[in-house]
């Protein structure tokens, strides 16, 4: 069996947050909209069942809210073709899509959410990609040792 693989996907709350999930039909959604190569490649490497860290950025505090779970792997972003969405891209043709997109759905959500400033204050976390400066993306690996230790934060928290 192939091993689970551990993802942080942000979003900023105003715009798609825990809840909304929480709140969508069947408690899933598809991640549209993502243009950075690096972060869509991650989500084209991405399995059945690899688990999601859901983290609100640009909110008061930015925090690691809960937990989604991959149900369809990468596939055409349609965002990209719609000349109403504002992710349209000109340059994709849907010959050969430059972007894609997966599902993910809602497992639940942290009693508290954990705080950026706490995780960065935490040594065991000092490696993960979330914290380290300039780091932008809005996809990202997690490392198993890094899943369970926030899961052992949020627990406590």
């Amino acid at each position: 069996m192939a091993s689970t693989n551990y993802w942080l996907m942000k979003s900023e709350p105003s715009t798609f947050s825990i809840d909304d999930l929480a709140q969508s039909r069947d408690q899933r959604t598809c991640w549209d909209g993502v243009r950075n190569y690096q972060a869509r490649n991650y989500m084209r490497t991405m399995a059945l069942g690899d688990q999601i860290l859901f983290y609100h950025s640009n909110a008061d505090p930015p925090a690691v809210v809960g937990i989604a779970e991959v149900v369809r792997t990468a596939y055409p972003d349609s965002t990209q073709f719609d000349k109403k969405d504002k992710h349209y891209d000109p340059t994709s043709k849907p010959s050969d899509p430059r972007w894609d997109m997966v599902d993910i759905k809602y497992v639940r959500a942290f009693p508290k959410p954990l705080t950026l400033e706490d995780m960065r204050k935490d040594p065991q976390l000092k490696g993960m990609v979330l914290l380290k400066k300039g780091s932008r993306l809005s996809v990202q690996p997690v490392t198993p040792a890094e899943w369970q230790h926030i899961l052992r934060l949020a627990k406590k928290n």
